[in-house]
C-alpha cells in the first residue's frame, strides 16, 4: 500500500513560492541572477498543483488565486508607481514602456507558476483568467493613474514633430501600443484616452495655421503647403498612431485647411482659380480637384465656385455682343452670332478640357459646366433669342461663302461643336423652326456647300434632340434631291412635247407640304409668261400623278428678267412678284399706284414693300412721281430707262421680313399641339391621375424641348376635357379620367 501523500500547509507552501517570486523580481530589476532552470520552474509549478488537488480545507487554490493578484499588486505598488512617479516627459514615457515590458514578463512566468489555476478552478468558478487578471492590475493602478500626463506628453511630443522638430517615433509607438493592448482587444481605452484629444489638438492645431497661411500664402501655395500636411498626418499614422486613426484624423486636417477657406481660396482675386484658368496653371487645378475630391461635399463647394466662374466668363461674352448689337443701331441678328458663338465654343472646349483632365470627367464638375452654360447660353441679345443665335450661325458655317476658310474637318468638329450648344438650350423647338427657316434658303436658292455637311449636323442633332427633331428637316433634304430629279423629268418632258414649251427657261421644285416652314402666299395675278410655265408644269405633274395638288409658293420664286436699258442690258435677278410688276411695263409706260395694285389684286400693305424695292431702295428701275422715300397710295411709276450699274448682273432686294415674329407663332402653335400630345399619352398610359401629378409628368416630357408654360398646360387640359379626351372625376375634381 502506498504511503499517503504529505499535506503541504498553506503559508509552507508559499514561502517556496515567495523564493521563486524574489527571484523572478531580481531578474525584472535587472540584478546579477541567474535564469530560471527547467527544474527550478517546475518545482514551483508543482508546488502550486500540489497545494491545489489536495482534499477538503487543504485544497488552497482560492487563496492562491488571490494571492496571484496581490503578488502584482504589491509589486504595482512598491516598485512600478513610484519610479513613474518620479520622471517627467519622454523619461516618464520610458520609463512607462519598460515598466509595462516588465509586467507582461512577470505575468508570463507567474502564470506558468499558477497553471493549474487556469485550467481547473478559474473555469469551474467562470473567473477572470490569469492573464486578464493580470492586465486589469495594471490598469487600475498604473494605467488609470498615468494615461492623462501621458496623453499629455505624447500630444506634446506630436505638436513639436509638427513643428519641424525630431522625436523618438519608436518610443510613441511604443507608448500608444499600450493603450490599445489595455483595452484587451477593445479600442475604447485608444479611442477614450488618447484619440478623441489628438484630434481636438489637431483641429486647434490647423485651425490656427489655417488662419495664419490663408493671410501669407498665394492659392496654389496654400494647396501645396495642404498636401505636404495631409502626407506627413499620413506618415503619421504609419509610423505610430492606430490605422483606425486615419480616416478621422485627415478629417479633422482636411476640414480645417480646406473646407473651411474653399471660397476664400478658390475667389482670390489674385491667385484663385479664375487666374490659375486665365494662366492654365493645369497643375494647381489637377491639385484642387485630388484635394477638395477626398473632402465630404468638398467637389461641391468646389463645383459651385467653377460654376460661378463660367457662368461669369461666358455672360460677358453676351454682354459684350449686346454692346456691339447696340452700337450697331439695328435690330436684325446678322453678325453678332458670328462673334459670339465662335467664342462660346472656344469657352466650351478650354474648359471641357479642364474638365477631362484636371477633374477626371467628375460628374458634378459636368453638372457645374452644364449649368453655367444654361445661364448664358439662354440669354437674348439686341432682342435675338440664343436659339436664333445659334441657327444663324449654324447657318453662316454651312452656307455658300460663310466657311470659305474652313476645311470640310473643321466644318465637321464646328457642327459637332454646334450640336454640344444646343444641348444647353431651354427652347431647342425654336431654334428648330429658326434653323428650318434658313435650311429652306440654302436648299432652295442653292446656298448649302454641301449636302453632306447638311446630312452630318442633321445626324448630330438628331443624336441630340432624338429623330422627331430632325424628322421634317431629313425630309426637306430627301425633297431637294427628289425635286432635282422630278425637274430632269420635267426637261425630258418638254423635249419630247415641244408644242407645249412655256417659251422661258423654266425650273419648278416640288416640296412635301408637311416637311417645310408654312409660307404666306398672295393671290397675285400672274403675267401670262409665268401663267404659261405653271400650267405647262401641271399639265407634266398630272402625268406622273393624280393623287397629288400643288399648291404654288410664289413668294420662294425668283425670276431673271432682261432689262434694256439705254446705257446697256442689264440681268435683273428679282422676286415673282417683283417680276410680276416689272412686266406690267412692258404693256404700259405709266402706271398709277391704283392701277398696279387693280392689275396685280395685291394688298396695300405687300404693294408698298414691292415699289419701295423697285424705286425708292438701292436700284431705281422705276422713277416715281412725286420723288420722295416712300410710297404713297396717290404715286405714279414709269419705267426708266436710264438706270444702270456697272455690273451686267444684279439682285434686287426686297425690304427684310421680319421672320422672327412668325418663327414665334408658328413655335407657339406647334406647342399647343405638342402639350396636347403629351397630356393625352400620359393619361393614356396612367388612366387616372391627380392634377398635380399630370402637370409634372406633362412638365417633365416637355421640358426636354423647351419650357413650358404652367398656364399654357392648364389651360390645354380644359381644351382636352372639352374634347371628351378625358373628364374630371365627379367625386374628386383634382383628378382625371382617360376617356378611350
Amino acid at each position: 500500500m502506498d504511503q499517503e501523500k504529505k499535506i503541504i500547509e498553506f503559508d509552507q507552501g508559499w514561502a517556496d513560492m515567495q523564493k521563486g517570486i524574489s527571484k523572478l523580481k531580481r531578474l525584472l530589476a535587472g540584478e546579477e541572477e541567474t535564469p530560471f532552470s527547467t527544474r527550478e520552474y517546475m518545482m514551483l509549478y508543482t508546488t502550486i498543483y500540489n497545494m491545489c488537488i489536495q482534499k477538503g480545507a487543504h485544497d488552497y487554490s482560492e487563496q492562491l488565486y488571490n494571492k496571484y493578484k496581490e503578488t502584482l499588486d504589491e509589486y504595482i505598488t512598491s516598485t512600478v508607481l513610484p519610479s513613474l512617479r518620479e520622471k517627467n516627459d519622454k523619461f516618464m514615457l520610458r520609463e512607462l514602456v519598460q515598466r509595462w515590458l516588465n509586467h507582461k514578463v512577470m505575468v508570463k512566468w507567474l502564470i506558468r507558476f499558477f497553471h493549474y489555476l487556469d485550467r481547473y478552478f478559474i473555469s469551474r468558478r467562470s473567473l477572470p483568467a490569469l492573464n486578464v487578471v493580470g492586465m486589469t492590475c495594471f490598469r487600475d493602478l498604473v494605467y488609470e493613474e498615468v494615461h492623462a500626463k501621458v496623453k499629455d506628453i505624447v500630444l506634446a511630443l506630436i505638436d513639436k514633430e509638427r513643428e519641424g522638430e525630431q522625436i523618438d517615433r519608436a518610443l510613441m509607438k511604443n507608448v500608444l501600443s499600450i493603450f490599445v493592448e489595455i483595452g484587451m482587444g477593445e479600442m475604447n481605452c485608444y479611442q477614450n484616452d488618447f484619440e478623441v484629444y489628438l484630434l481636438q489638438e489637431t483641429t486647434t492645431y490647423y485651425s490656427r495655421k489655417a488662419a495664419k497661411w490663408i493671410e501669407e500664402y498665394t492659392c496654389p501655395d496654400y494647396l501645396l503647403k495642404s498636401e505636404e500636411c495631409l502626407k506627413k498626418e499620413a506618415d503619421r499614422v504609419y509610423n505610430y498612431l492606430q490605422l483606425t486613426t486615419e480616416t478621422k484624423l485627415i478629417e479633422k486636417v482636411q476640414h480645417e485647411l480646406l473646407a473651411v477657406y474653399v471660397t476664400q481660396l478658390l475667389e482670390n482675386e489674385h491667385s484663385g482659380i479664375k487666374v490659375l484658368f486665365r494662366d492654365e496653371k493645369v497643375d494647381d487645378i489637377s491639385r484642387i480637384y485630388l484635394l477638395y475630391n477626398k473632402i465630404p461635399q468638398g467637389l461641391e463647394l468646389v463645383a459651385n465656385v467653377f460654376k460661378q466662374h463660367v457662368t461669369v466668363e461666358g455672360t460677358a461674352f453676351v454682354q459684350q455682343a449686346e454692346d456691339a448689337a447696340s452700337k450697331q443701331a439695328s435690330n436684325a441678328p446678322g453678325g453678332h452670332e458670328q462673334v459670339l458663338i465662335p467664342k462660346i465654343i472656344e469657352l466650351h472646349d478650354k474648359y471641357m478640357i479642364y474638365l477631362n483632365s484636371c477633374f477626371q470627367s467628375h460628374s458634378l464638375l459636368y453638372k457645374a459646366l452644364k449649368e453655367a452654360f444654361e445661364v448664358f447660353c439662354n440669354k437674348t441679345v439686341n432682342g435675338s433669342p440664343s436659339a436664333e443665335i445659334l441657327a444663324s450661325y449654324a447657318d453662316h458655317i454651312l452656307r455658300k461663302g460663310g466657311s470659305e476658310k474652313l476645311g470640310d474637318e473643321a466644318i465637321e468638329e464646328t457642327l459637332e461643336k454646334i450640336a454640344k450648344l444646343l444641348g444647353y438650350l431651354i427652347d431647342k423647338d425654336v431654334f428648330a423652326e429658326f434653323y428650318r427657316k434658313k435650311l429652306t434658303r440654302r436648299l432652295l436658292f442653292d446656298r448649302t456647300t454641301n449636302d453632306d455637311h447638311e446630312r452630318s449636323i442633321l445626324s448630330k442633332l438628331k443624336q441630340q434632340c432624338g429623330a422627331p427633331f430632325t424628322s421634317k428637316m431629313e425630309g426637306m433634304v430627301t425633297d431637294v434631291v427628289l425635286a432635282k430629279e422630278n425637274q430632269a423629268s420635267f426637261n425630258e418632258y418638254l423635249r419630247n412635247n415641244p408644242d407645249v414649251h412655256p417659251g422661258v427657261d423654266f425650273t419648278a421644285t416640288v416640296l412635301t407640304t408637311g416637311f417645310w416652314p408654312s409660307y404666306k402666299s398672295l393671290d397675285i395675278i400672274l403675267p401670262t409668261e409665268l401663267v404659261k410655265c405653271v400650267e405647262v408644269f401641271k399639265g407634266f405633274y398630272e402625268t406622273k400623278t393624280k393623287h397629288r395638288k400643288l399648291t404654288w409658293i410664289h413668294s420662294l420664286g425668283t425670276c431673271h428678267l432682261n432689262g434694256k436699258f439705254k446705257p446697256k442690258q442689264i440681268e435683273l435677278i428679282v422676286s415673282i412678284y417683283q417680276a410680276a410688276v416689272l412686266l406690267l411695263f412692258n404693256e404700259s409706260d405709266r402706271l398709277s399706284y391704283s392701277e398696279i395694285v387693280a392689275q396685280l389684286n395685291l394688298t396695300h400693305e405687300d404693294t408698298v414693300r414691292l415699289l419701295h424695292s423697285l424705286s425708292c431702295a438701292k436700284y431705281k428701275i422705276l422713277n416715281k412721281e412725286p420723288s420722295s422715300k416712300s410710297i404713297s397710295q396717290s404715286d405714279t411709276f414709269e419705267f426708266n430707262p436710264k438706270f444702270t450699274d456697272k455690273l451686267r448682273r444684279i439682285k434686287v432686294p426686297l425690304p427684310p421680313v421680319d421672320d422672327r415674329k412668325k418663327v414665334v407663332e408658328d413655335v407657339d402653335k406647334d406647342r399647343r399641339y405638342a402639350i396636347d400630345a403629351t397630356v393625352v399619352r400620359v393619361m393614356k398610359s396612367r388612366k387616372v391621375l391627380s392634377h398635380q401629378q399630370l402637370i409634372s409628368e406633362t412638365v417633365e416630357q416637355l421640358s426636354r424641348m423647351f419650357k413650358p408654360d404652367i398656364k399654357a398646360i392648364k389651360k390645354r387640359i380644359e381644351e382636352l376635357i372639352t374634347r371628351e379626351y378625358m373628364e374630371r372625376d365627379p367625386d374628386q375634381p383634382t383628378m382625371f379620367r382617360y376617356l378611350a
